[in-house]
């Protein structure tokens, strides 16, 4: 696969925990459905002590996401840096697309309002950026952090998407919302379908199916891996999928999100 010279100055090195100590962090991982934090341990991509997860309150302003993040993190005792994922477009800190969230994200300079909600410094990343590098850290991407074209899928609420090259991000991609014969593909691959019982566990693979071999197409990848809440149960999809390149389900499965937030911000002081 080919990248313009413009599309290779968007790749980022994965460094957040290069030589990293034994050291600590937070990180949030906000979705359409839950949010959910925890203390991490960046040597080990361990969560240190047990994942706090609250519903996404309807509608999911900045000011009611902030509420929740806030009860999160002083039931944890945390007062230091926050990472934290947002289901959307995030370029320095602005949130320009936010699809499964509620209205007022679009536009915002979500960061810096976070921040002085909270009065914690804020970093925010795309969520299944986030996911991703935590996987190629610690997880099922380990083999590839120097090489290879690598796919991470989130599928949860919408369908969250990282690519890697080389070990590097492209970030932003947002792949659940190409349109695939006829429809957005979040919109009918998405496991909330599973979750909500709007849809068969067979007719749900089918459409993955579908789903994974259009992105395969564009973008060559030598590793696909599976991520999202459902990656925990993927023994009962998995072999029914059939890709070219090898296909795994996310190590980290549902704490990758938090994992790569947590690297956002490096140690606690």
């Amino acid at each position: 696969m080919l990248f313009s010279a413009r599309i290779f100055r968007r790749l980022v090195f994965i460094s957040q925990w290069e030589g990293s100590e034994l050291s600590t962090a937070f990180g949030i991982d906000v979705g359409g459905s839950g949010i959910k934090g925890a203390k991490v341990d960046l040597n080990t991509g361990l969560l240190m002590t047990e994942r706090m997860r609250i519903p996404t309150p309807k509608p999911a302003t900045l000011e009611s996401v902030a509420e929740v993040i806030q009860t999160i993190l002083s039931q944890s005792n945390w007062t230091g840096p926050v990472g934290c994922t947002i289901p959307g477009v995030v370029q320095q800190g602005v949130v320009h697309r936010a699809t499964n969230l509620g209205p007022g994200w679009e536009g915002a300079n979500a960061a810096q309002e976070l921040q002085n909600q909270l009065q914690v410094p804020i970093q925010l990343i795309n969520d299944a950026d986030a996911a991703g590098l935590a996987e190629m850290q610690y997880g099922s991407g380990q083999n590839y952090r120097e090489r290879g074209i690598v796919l991470m899928l989130t599928f949860g609420t919408g369908i969250g998407s990282a690519i890697f090259v080389d070990g590097r991000i492209l970030p932003n991609t947002e792949l659940g919302e190409i349109e695939l014969n006829g429809h957005i593909a979040e919109t009918k691959a998405a496991a909330r379908l599973l979750d909500e019982q709007l849809i068969t566990k067979k007719k749900w693979t089918k459409r993955v199916q579908d789903y994974l071999t259009y992105v395969e197409n564009l973008f060559s990848p030598d590793l696909i891996i599976f991520g999202g809440g459902i990656s925990s149960s993927s023994k009962d999809f998995l072999p029914q999928l059939e890709t070219r390149a090898e296909l795994v389900a996310a190590q980290l499965q549902n704490t990758a999100g938090i994992v790569g937030a947590a690297g956002l911000v490096g140690p606690a002081a």
